[in-house]
């Protein structure tokens, strides 16, 4: 069911770059729909040279609500925010802004949770299995943080950017003490294996982890939404794991997303 667009229509941007990839748009626009709010969500392909200007521009529009940060912006998005979860500022990065005034903006980290419902929906308990996350980003910090919420007993955490990864690490193991230590690209020995990094949009892109390596056992995660059925999940799927995609995170998203965003301003 398509929106009614009016004057009256609130607006809820998501910016990336790329942008394409994004099943936002359609899927929050879904929810506000189902609710009865006259909103849309919007998708704008914004370079990270532009992205400050743009939020800062964003934020004056009286008629919008709300920012979805997809990547690479969701470290750049926190400095934006006025106040601020306990996850994103731990993490210093937001998925989320959302007005909470007339001139003051709330940022927060959903897709950490949203990783670990999906799991729980696909029948997967973290507490106590050994995880892989590959990616240090803003997407995989929060699904690290996530893990160690529902008590991983092991978390090893893998990315080409070696200081972005001992920072993600230093930051979990004050958290879980002797839990968290640095992995790579083997995923023997793992209960989980989850990509959080762009490896997959593309069909020329490495997988990310040894498919060999991967225990019949595991299952295996991509935060990639387009294609569904990444490259790594293919080869996944061969080993004999059990695959989380992208979708099904986003359907375990999409609705504590629409809460946030249609709260309603304080004045």
């Amino acid at each position: 069911m398509l929106p009614s667009l009016n004057g009256e229509t609130r607006l809820h941007l998501i910016l990336g770059d790329p942008v394409g990839q994004t099943k936002s748009p359609s899927g929050l626009t879904g929810e506000f729909v189902a609710r009865g709010a006259n909103a849309i969500c919007i998708p704008v392909h914004i370079a990270p040279a532009d992205f400050d200007a743009f939020v800062a521009a964003a934020k004056r529009g009286q008629n919008i609500d709300g920012i979805v940060i997809t990547i690479p912006h969701k470290f750049a998005a926190l400095r934006h925010c006025d106040e601020a979860s306990d996850r994103a500022r731990f993490l210093g990065a937001a998925n989320l802004l959302h007005r909470i005034a007339a001139d003051r903006w709330r940022g927060d980290m959903t897709d950490g949770a949203a990783m670990v419902a999906a799991l729980r929906r696909a029948g997967f308990n973290p507490a106590g299995k050994r995880a892989l996350v590959i990616g240090a980003g803003g997407a995989g910090s929060a699904v690290a943080l996530a893990l160690i919420e529902a008590e991983v007993a092991t978390l090893a955490v893998a990315d080409m950017d070696t200081e972005r990864r001992s920072t993600l690490i230093e930051r979990m193991a004050a958290r879980a003490p002797g839990a968290v230590r640095t992995g790579t690209t083997d995923a023997a020995g793992f209960d989980l294996v989850v990509n959080a990094t762009p490896a997959g949009m593309q069909p020329t892109d490495p997988l990310p982890v040894d498919a060999a390596r991967l225990e019949p056992s595991a299952y295996v995660a991509d935060l990639i939404t387009r294609p569904v059925l990444t490259p790594l999940l293919e080869a996944a799927r061969r080993r004999g794991c059990k695959v989380v995609t992208g979708e099904d995170m986003f359907a375990a998203q999409a609705g504590d997303m629409a809460d946030i965003l249609l709260a309603p301003p304080a004045s």
